[in-house]
């Protein structure tokens, strides 16, 4: 029996039903047509602009590349700079208020900033632009903006290896799942945001034609951040069993309240969900991967790494461990105050072991210390853990992002200064920078100190002080005690290399030309961490005022 004369009689019956005029839909309060009208919301385009327009760019860059010809594919590294820096800029619209998209509507929805709020508890949203969206958005934003400037002279110099449009489109890919992560409120939207800030990342690092250093760095990286998204995804699933939601506000209402026979099971969606993010972190001992993923990448890929694959790790960290997993801090906390311990430690000793004349050193020893400071980055994320004001300890560990990235992006761009004329990049091919470019030297050492924490770099100063006092604040005084020691450890290495580089010279000097490019990501980096040294109470302020 053909079932095509039931078709119409059938679609007919259903829209009759769920006509307000039907007699059931008004005894039932009109439920479809409510559900229908529920389900229809407008989004707030300029709340997802940042990451929108980046995702944009790139796949413009990736169209573009197919009809430029091959002597006009610098064209894509300036346009790819344009998107970003317009990306950037539209976090200024944003500073007025806390907005939300794609919220649950209806009752029961909750409140909320931004359109269609409604009475109750918090509102669930898959989308945040708050305070702490804003500020890691802008981390993310202008550390890519500024590996893009390093990445326009690498292509130039090495246009053979690297395909230009393929590596543009990957670089912006990645900078939007990073911009997305830090807003993303619901834990699915945390884990595709996290995928696509990392699935681009493997293939960065690997780009390069024919090296085989560069491939194995690839594989190393992949097969570490694989494990960690299958570590979290199993995590987050047992977490959605126990608790039946995904929205992270809705999580924490509802952990502490989890019947007893679904216990263990959240428990054991915690600790997965937190171990999968210790991965993305490099927190030892899943921090394996690091030293040869920077030594193997290309050098603008290794800082973009340094700096927004970290904010991209921590970002998601705090999410889940102070928004969705407050309930569990008694769990959480005294595990990330050991992780801290151990990483800040082991990346320390790690960088004070370089030797100065192997290749490829001072990558290597920047590699380590990204290590080392990560661990300091998440005393303040376990303070969170035992402190009564959460806030104010994840403003600190935002705050020190903020300095670490503009002076460490600062340090690498150097060092592509000094892999111009030295390929083999160690420390010791910076003795003397001083005598053949004075300002570059100055900067350089500008920047190593700021990341010891001694001035002239006061914001390295003020930001160790600010971790500081969030481990004394939250009674972890055995915790600043180690940070104490590993600081005196970091002192060594760092200003080893800063008297390095106003040692005599030996041999034949090597002024190195500096490409307009890497003029400006040098002097950006350069001014940003001078202004901030200059005003460092304003970055506490602005990176710990309303987070949440």
């Amino acid at each position: 029996m053909s079932a095509q004369p039931l078709a119409q009689p059938l679609a007919e019956a259903a829209a009759s039903v769920a006509s307000p005029a039907h007699p059931l839909a008004q005894q039932l309060g009109h439920p479809l047509a409510a559900s229908a009208a529920s389900l229809v919301q407008s989004v707030d385009w300029l709340a997802v602009a940042p990451p929108l327009i980046a995702a944009v760019v790139a796949l413009g860059v990736l169209v573009a590349d197919l009809f430029l010809p091959e002597s006009r594919k610098n064209v894509l590294g300036w346009i790819s700079v344009a998107g970003l820096a317009a990306a950037a800029l539209m976090l200024l619209p944003l500073l007025d208020g806390d907005r939300a998209t794609f919220c649950l509507t209806g009752a029961g929805s909750g409140t909320g900033a931004g359109p269609g709020s409604v009475t109750g508890a918090p509102r669930a949203c898959s989308y945040a632009a708050d305070h702490f969206t804003l500020v890691i958005q802008l981390l993310v934003l202008g550390g890519a903006l500024l590996a893009a400037l390093l990445s326009i002279t690498t292509l130039d110099d090495d246009r053979r290896r690297v395909p230009p449009g393929e590596f543009w489109f990957l670089l912006l890919s990645a900078t939007a799942g990073a911009a997305l992560l830090p807003a993303a409120r619901d834990l699915a939207t945390l884990i595709v945001a996290l995928e696509v800030a990392s699935l681009p990342a493997f293939a960065l690092v690997g780009i390069r034609h024919g090296d085989r250093r560069s491939a194995e760095a690839a594989l190393k990286f992949f097969l570490s951040s694989v494990t960690a998204t299958a570590v979290s995804l199993m995590g987050v699933s047992f977490v959605y069993a126990s608790t039946g939601t995904l929205y992270l506000t809705q999580v924490a209402q509802r952990l502490p309240d989890t019947p007893g026979q679904l216990h263990t099971l959240a428990q054991t969606g915690v600790v997965l969900t937190l171990i999968g993010f210790a991965f993305k972190t490099a927190a030892v001992p899943f921090h394996f991967w690091v030293p040869d993923t920077y030594v193997g990448a290309p050098l603008p890929v290794a800082a973009y790494l340094s700096v927004v694959g970290k904010a991209v790790g921590f970002s998601g960290l705090i999410l889940v461990t102070v928004v969705a997993f407050p309930s569990y801090a008694d769990v959480w906390g005294p595990a990330l105050a050991v992780l801290a311990a151990l990483t800040m430690t082991v990346g320390n000793v790690g960088a004070l072991r370089q030797q100065a004349t192997r290749a490829r050193s001072a990558v290597r020893l920047l590699a380590w210390s990204s290590v080392g400071q990560a661990g300091y980055l998440l005393v303040p994320i376990a303070a969170a853990g035992y402190a009564k004001d959460a806030q104010k300890a994840i403003g600190s560990t935002v705050a020190y992002a903020l300095m670490y990235a503009a002076v460490n992006l600062g340090a690498f761009a150097v060092a592509a200064v000094v892999g111009r004329g030295r390929a083999g990049n160690r420390i010791s091919d910076y003795r003397g920078l001083y005598a053949t470019n004075p300002v570059t030297a100055l900067l350089m050492a500008f920047f190593l100190l700021c990341l010891a924490g001694l001035p002239p770099g006061i914001i390295g100063l003020f930001a160790k002080v600010t971790v500081f006092s969030a481990a004394v604040g939250a009674g972890l005084g055995w915790l600043a005690v180690v940070m104490a020691v590993n600081v005196v450890i970091a002192l060594f290495y760092y200003l080893q290399w800063t008297a390095l580089l106003f040692r005599a010279p030996e041999g034949e000097t090597v002024r190195h030309r500096i490409p307009a490019p890497l003029t400006a990501a040098i002097a950006l980096a350069g001014v940003a961490g001078v202004a901030l040294s200059g005003a460092p109470q304003l970055v506490l302020r602005f990176a710990a005022t309303g987070l949440f």
